[in-house]
């Protein structure tokens, strides 16, 4: 399985497709980004691009640009992703999975993982797309935005037509004095990145370890017993709380992705359906 935490295994991996995550709300242009990402990035010669786009979301007139793509589900009572191998054809060297923008987005992730061990599969990069007219127009969409930058290697400026350049810089500020390690550039108005190529580098800038290679990955644990014996010969055991385990044994848990006793996010994030007209 390719490990996002050595660059070099990317090139040695015979497991299949680089996978490209591209997070972002309707309208943001992620499917001109996606487009610009395989035309200009990608070597028509060698490689095979294919594009899986949520099946809620409308079909677009670029949507033509693609070559290869194919349609996921989201099964919301199993909290899953519904895309089976054959929505991958043979010989695809890159696919770029675009996750459905009216959703949670850390819920998606949490689901996407899973999906991609169950085919042999690991994330090369995240991206998100930023409206920027969205984000400056609704300040309470920052958790939403934060959340994807969160998960992100490259996190693309786009619409930026009428937003301040002062709440641009604003808004790059906020990440970068918390030492977010992933790349931050300007889409143009087309679509159109700043090489591309550079962009597809699949060397981790994420500040997420949640699509990490972990010693974790593939233990069932909830088969296991953890208990202290009260006694020499261990005929007693009394179960350890959950709040009592050191924290360096158990699975490491992403801030996004905890939920509290009552099963509940313990970050919730704004409904972005809300907010879109």
């Amino acid at each position: 399985m390719l490990s996002v935490n050595d660059p070099d295994s990317a090139s040695d991996a015979a497991a299949g497709p680089l996978v490209y995550i591209v997070l972002g709300s309707p309208g943001s242009g992620r499917r001109a980004v996606v487009a610009d990402l395989i035309g200009a990035g990608l070597d028509p010669a060698a490689d095979r691009a294919h594009v899986l786009l949520a099946a809620d979301e409308a079909a677009q007139l670029g949507d033509a640009a693609f070559a290869s793509v194919s349609r996921w589900t989201w099964d919301a009572a199993a909290h899953a992703i519904v895309a089976g191998p054959e929505l991958v054809p043979a010989g695809v060297t890159h696919l770029f999975f675009v996750v459905d923008g009216l959703r949670d987005p850390a819920e998606q992730l949490e689901a996407i993982k899973p999906w991609l061990a169950s085919h042999g599969l690991a994330v090369a990069r995240i991206f998100t797309v930023i409206d920027c007219q969205l984000a400056e127009k609704h300040a309470e969409l920052a958790p939403w935005f934060a959340a994807c930058v969160h998960f992100s290697d490259v996190v693309l400026l786009s619409r930026r037509e009428g937003v301040a350049n002062k709440w641009m810089s604003s808004f790059r500020r906020t990440f970068e004095d918390q030492c977010m390690p992933c790349l931050f550039e300007f889409v143009k108005g087309d679509g159109r990145v700043k090489n591309p190529a550079l962009l597809l580098d699949p060397a981790p800038r994420r500040l997420s370890q949640y699509f990490d290679a972990s010693e974790w990955d593939g233990l069932d644990l909830a088969d296991i017993e953890i208990g202290e014996s009260d006694d020499e010969d261990g005929e007693t055991v009394r179960p350890i709380a959950k709040t009592e385990l050191d924290p360096d044994d158990q699975p490491p848990v992403d801030p996004y992705l905890e939920r509290k006793q009552n099963g509940r996010r313990a970050i919730e994030l704004p409904d972005i359906r809300k907010f879109l007209a």
